[in-house]
């Protein structure tokens, strides 16, 4: 039997050990809600969930807490499934890890709800329950962005970029680098959307341009072409013909645009346009220089000739 174990960073001692218990009540009351003793059933899991939870025991209250959604879904009954993820969540001295196997298991349920009404309740509770505890941040921000999706193709904009805003996803430690730029990609997109420019600018600067360099990802070269088409969009509309060369330039250097002529031609071919239509002053000067020193402006000579 093991003596203890790390809940939230904690070492917790396990005082006593109720995997047996488990073993023999959690099917006794699937069996007893397939009869249609739905609430004995659930009655008497949240009984075995007191014990393992006050006894310490982290892997029996994961298991019991996962048992009791299984049970609702399998029974259909999502006010119950609601009810239960708030209840147990707020239990006291409920142990993290148990609420995390519990909040992961009912993010696979979201897809079989029956309806959207029922799906953005699921959500919504989920996103109750997550909310202010770093050790499901990564399932609450999933969980947001899928909120974010539903209320865009509602066509409620504000919305779907107000909730998206609530997450300071570049503080995540738990999640990777390329999930945190996917998100914040999605708050610019959403920004752009419903036209706040200033609050766009302001997100673009937590997105480390460096993140981008490694060429053998195609997801991160993915991303890349996202951000600079949305660097794109802002600086068309600020009115920054430097910014737009730079980024035309930027996006040169993607696998997927270097290695198709025509899209290769249309970065380029904009590129100078932008140059030109740029201020003289000398970061256009400096710039004009690197871009006459590319090579691959001999393939559009035309281009290449309006910049002199």
């Amino acid at each position: 039997m093991p003596e203890g174990a790390m809940d939230g960073g904690r070492i917790m001692k396990m005082e006593v050990d109720y995997s047996t218990n488990c073993d023999t009540k959690i099917p006794e009351c699937k069996k007893l809600a397939r009869e249609g003793k739905l609430h004995d059933a659930l009655d008497q899991l949240l009984a075995l969930e007191k014990l393992t939870r006050t006894g310490a025991d982290m892997a029996s209250t994961s298991r019991v807490l996962v048992a009791i959604c299984e049970i609702c879904l399998e029974a259909k009954n999502w006010a119950a499934l609601n009810e239960h993820i708030v209840l147990l969540s707020k239990r006291r001295s409920q142990l993290k890890q148990a609420v995390t196997k519990m909040v992961q298991e009912c993010c696979t349920y979201v897809d079989k709800t029956p309806d959207k009404e029922t799906m953005v309740k699921l959500i919504e509770t989920l996103r109750s329950v997550t909310e202010g505890k770093i050790y499901v941040e990564v399932e609450r921000a999933r969980l947001t962005h899928r909120l974010a999706k539903i209320k865009e193709e509602d066509g409620d904009i504000n919305g779907a970029a107000a909730v998206m805003l609530e997450l300071q996803v570049e503080t995540y430690g738990s999640m990777s680098r390329r999930e945190k730029a996917s998100l914040i990609l999605e708050q610019m997109r959403l920004c752009l959307a419903k036209k706040d420019f200033m609050r766009t600018q302001i997100i673009a600067k937590k997105i480390n341009v460096k993140f981008f360099s490694d060429e053998n990802d195609e997801k991160t070269q993915t991303l890349k072409l996202k951000y600079y088409d949305l660097m794109m969009e802002l600086s068309r509309h600020e009115g920054w013909h430097l910014e737009l060369c730079r980024h035309n330039r930027a996006v040169l250097e993607t696998p997927a645009v270097r290695e198709d002529p025509e899209k290769r031609h249309t970065a380029l071919s904009r590129a100078v346009l932008y140059l030109i239509l740029a201020p003289h002053e000398p970061e256009q000067a400096d710039l004009t220089h690197r871009l006459l020193a590319d090579k691959m402006l001999d393939e559009i000579p035309i281009y290449k000739y309006d910049i002199y």
